[in-house]
């Protein structure tokens, strides 16, 4: 798993680099410099028009040390603006300075106001280098001016270098929107920042890229975090290999509590995600009405058909199961309320809630406290609020997902882009898979039948949640590549998802 480290975090990572490596804070910006170079040359060809922005400090040195490597490999048409700073300049950025002036044909023109600003050609790409990790307030004056100014060229290509000058590494609730550079691309080194895994502020970053610059391995692995992103690597050690001599029995049991009158594809989709997950046997509880359609859509299901034509009323065993899953499709009647509450209070196995199980929670917050050990909850932001707060940002709405798992004692998969997982001891796991091909009615109920399915097979609550999540995702990467993101369709997701464990099988 790759840590995210708060900005005093990097900060701190970054001078126990200098400190030990050893090596020269400026010898660790024309390191950073060279990363940038790898990627731009990727991108650029050399006649490419470049005009940099710097700041005053070191991210503008960072931007200095990069336009002078790229003029020393034949890239010439750079146009340098500095913005002028009434405090001064870094010392690495200085030292910049002064050795792209040495060794280089470039000038640098400085920005002392507003008709000092440069002309945006529609086919420059523009190097914001102006501002990194250190803001703490929101720009303003002639700094907020030049944003502007930047984000008003509509056509023009912005490359930010580490952040998008004015974004702040973490909480931007009180920040100002028109204060902040829009990049195409952001080019983060080492780390992402935490605020690029927030839904707000992606028109900041547009496409962000990790660039490695040798931090010190050693600080990095001892630096405790309570944040964590994975790569396909990290799930591989959590997936259970399954042995010669093993049989249905071996792999577990799940319950899935999903359908009602007209919301019978949810239990269809929960239960195709579920058997091609791995679980032995899978159980499909729904209404009477419900289980034609079931047995002739998911024929290796065994169905437990309620007692109801229309609704989810209650089931009679629940000691069969080594995993219950409840909610998707199953509407918020007054006798499915009354149900769900049965399952919550007589369930002594892994409990997954999604959907309408959350929206009826939502409405009464007291059987909270009666929620077995080791519960799933996996809202969508909508169905969190409703169970917690309105909020603003999605910032705010992690803050808060935080709390709520540690004070409730369950894991709780806050679906999106990035899905994030938050266990009850404040650890946030963000993942790196998917697309929005996926924001589609019934995506969330294959994650409910993966999420379960993983758990009758008997993986630990957050394994079982992070292996679910990953895939899924991968396996809407696969449909999303073999249809397109308009065109894909839940159900590719399931089709995908065998090609997807494939990957992650040790």
């Amino acid at each position: 798993m790759a840590k995210l480290f708060t900005s005093l975090q990097i900060k701190q990572i970054d001078s126990y680099t200098i400190e030990n490596e050893p090596i020269t804070s400026v010898g660790l910006m024309e390191r950073a410099a060279s990363a940038l170079f790898t990627w731009c040359k990727k991108k650029f060809n050399k006649n490419s028009q470049l005009l940099f922005f710097i700041g005053p400090g070191n991210n503008g040195g960072d931007g200095l040390a990069l336009a002078r490597i790229l003029f020393h490999n034949g890239y010439e048409n750079i146009r340098l603006y500095a913005l002028s700073a009434p405090k001064g300049i870094s010392p690495d950025a200085e030292i910049n300075i002064q050795r792209l002036l040495d060794e280089t044909d470039l000038t640098i023109n400085n920005i002392e106001n507003e008709k000092c600003f440069p002309y945006i050609s529609p086919d420059e790409w523009i190097v914001d280098a102006l501002f990194g990790t250190g803001l703490s307030r929101p720009l303003a004056g002639l700094p907020f001016s030049l944003v502007k100014y930047i984000n008003s060229s509509k056509k023009a290509g912005v490359v930010s270098i580490d952040m998008p000058s004015g974004l702040f590494a973490e909480d931007n609730s009180s920040n100002h929107d028109e204060a902040i550079v829009r990049a195409d691309y952001t080019l983060s080194f080492q780390f992402p920042k935490l605020s690029f895994f927030f839904a707000e502020n992606e028109k900041y970053t547009g496409k962000w890229h990790i660039l490695p610059i040798g931090l010190s391995p050693e600080k990095i692995d001892s630096e405790p975090s309570q944040y964590e992103y994975s790569f396909i690597g990290d799930l591989r050690p959590l997936v259970k290999p399954r042995l010669k001599f093993t049989h249905k029995g071996t792999y577990g049991h799940a319950l899935i509590i999903a359908g009602s009158y007209g919301m019978m594809g949810a239990a269809v989709l929960a239960a195709k995600a579920a058997i091609r997950s791995g679980a032995g046997l899978v159980t499909c509880h729904v209404p009477h009405s419900g289980h034609t359609i079931l047995q002739s859509s998911v024929p290796e299901a065994i169905v437990s058909i309620d007692e109801s034509d229309l609704m989810f009323t209650g089931v009679s065993n629940l000691e069969k199961y080594k995993a219950v899953a409840i909610g998707p499709g199953i509407n918020t009647k007054t006798n499915t309320r009354k149900a769900l509450l049965w399952v919550i209070e007589n369930t002594r196995v892994p409990l997954v809630i999604d959907a309408d199980g959350l929206n009826i929670l939502s409405e009464n917050p007291n059987w909270l406290s009666k929620l077995p050990e080791n519960t799933i909850f996996t809202p969508h932001p909508k169905e969190f609020d409703r169970l917690t707060q309105s909020h603003t940002t999605h910032y705010q709405r992690h803050k808060s997902a935080m709390e709520f798992a540690r004070k409730h004692k369950l894991t709780l998969v806050l679906k999106g882009a990035n899905t994030c997982i938050y266990t009850p001891d404040g650890t946030c796991w963000f993942n790196t898979t998917g697309n929005p091909g996926m924001a589609k009615g019934g995506s969330g109920d294959i994650l409910t039948g993966i999420i379960v399915s993983l758990l009758a097979m008997g993986h630990s609550t957050i394994d079982a949640a992070k292996i679910a999540v990953f895939t899924h995702g991968m396996a809407g990467d696969l449909a999303a590549t073999k249809k397109g993101q308009t065109a894909m369709a839940p159900s590719d997701i399931i089709k995908k998802l065998g090609k997807a464990f494939k990957k992650i099988e040790p």
